[in-house]
């Protein structure tokens, strides 16, 4: 397992996180019951075996099966032993929790009382990363980074990111940080695949200029890219994909990637599914990708991907048949941008005469 640095933070995470979106579903959970609904012993041989594997990451939300999840999630770190100190815990909130109009969003109210539920579940007396998971048109940013400044000078939350966010909206939150002295979003959570790429038009460059983390959730779109669907595949109707189609994906445009990713899969003797995991990990701006698993042999599968390593060869080629259609104005940036490319610096000065002939 490689690790990685968080952002500009000077904490550590595996490049593989452990997602826990299929624990704790149950017939009276809705849609969290199509995605999974794994207990309290499955939920804690995978956990053991992701953290025997060296997975030091996992995310949460207080939503997963509202507050289920947290609960085995908790239950599992205290089941099986593993210091406190080793595990860079992450969970969420913001999202729909009830139906009272106070329930839900990221308002000082909500956010206070949501840390305290999400503590007691995952009987933890800190949080690593605390996330706001969905956008909230109502309350003022201000509000919200005052908020998740009060709990980190309080110890309750050690860093703070967001998902699900626009570009605009973060770098506006990230330049209240500075004016308030608050604070700052350091990780971004955000929705990427092969067969998903518009978090590269706008939210790459974001954090790779403001040196945020990138962590990726659904990496396989929802199953998608298991290699259970598409050309040369019969689709597996107890698939979570089958009952639970998201996120919403192009599948004209899905399927040649999830065909080019066959061939390769083929001639590696691995899974479509290892080879969408190593596309991604192969990014340079992806801090970790969020995996998640029903069954532990699914969990291996996926972990396997942190030891392929693609050749120049076959990324050309997964990022050829994947590449997003040109929109405004990023063709226009490179045509207009094409002579103003950052020159590699060389200690004679001659990057600097090229510039000025």
């Amino acid at each position: 397992m490689k690790y990685k640095q968080l952002g500009r933070t000077g904490l550590y995470v595996s490049e593989l996180c452990l997602g826990t979106m299929t624990l704790g579903g149950n017939a009276d959970a809705g849609m969290w019951k199509a995605i999974g609904e794994l207990g309290q012993k499955e939920a804690n041989q995978l956990i053991a075996r992701a953290v025997d594997e060296g997975i030091n990451f996992i995310d949460t939300a207080d939503i997963y099966s509202f507050g289920q999840s947290e609960r085995v999630v908790g239950q599992a770190l205290r089941d099986i032993g593993v210091p406190r100190s080793e595990i860079v815990l992450a969970t969420k909130t913001a999202g729909v929790m009830g139906p009272k109009p106070n329930q839900q969003g990221a308002s000082r109210g909500h956010i206070m009382d949501s840390v305290q539920r999400s503590l007691e579940r995952l009987q933890v007396d800190h949080i690593d990363l605390y996330q706001i998971h969905a956008n909230d048109s109502v309350t003022p940013i201000e509000e919200t980074l005052r908020a998740l400044d009060d709990l980190t000078r309080q110890g309750l939350v050690r860093y703070v990111g967001v998902s699900n966010w626009r570009a605009g909206k973060i770098g506006k939150a990230l330049g209240f940080s500075e004016a308030l002295h608050a604070t700052r979003f350091e990780t971004l959570q955000a929705y990427y695949s092969i067969a998903g790429r518009d978090v590269e038009r706008e939210l790459v460059p974001l954090v790779v200029e403001e040196r945020m983390g990138l962590l990726v959730w659904s990496p396989l779109a929802g199953g998608l890219l298991s290699g259970k669907f598409g050309p040369g595949s019969q689709t597996e109707g107890g698939s979570r994909r089958t009952h639970f189609d998201f996120p919403p994906v192009d599948l004209e445009r899905a399927w040649p990637c999830v065909a080019q990713m066959r061939v390769i899969a083929e001639a590696r003797g691995v899974s479509v599914a290892r080879i969408a995991l190593a596309w991604l990990l192969a990014k340079p701006h992806v801090t970790s990708v969020i995996i998640g698993a029903k069954r532990v042999e699914q969990l291996e599968d996926n972990l396997g991907a942190v030891d392929l390593v693609l050749t120049d060869e076959e990324l050309a080629r997964l990022d050829a048949v994947s590449v997003l259609p040109p929109s405004y104005p990023d063709w226009m940036i490179g045509r207009q941008d094409a002579g103003r490319r950052p020159l590699p610096f060389k200690s004679d000065g001659s990057n600097q005469k090229r510039q000025e002939q």
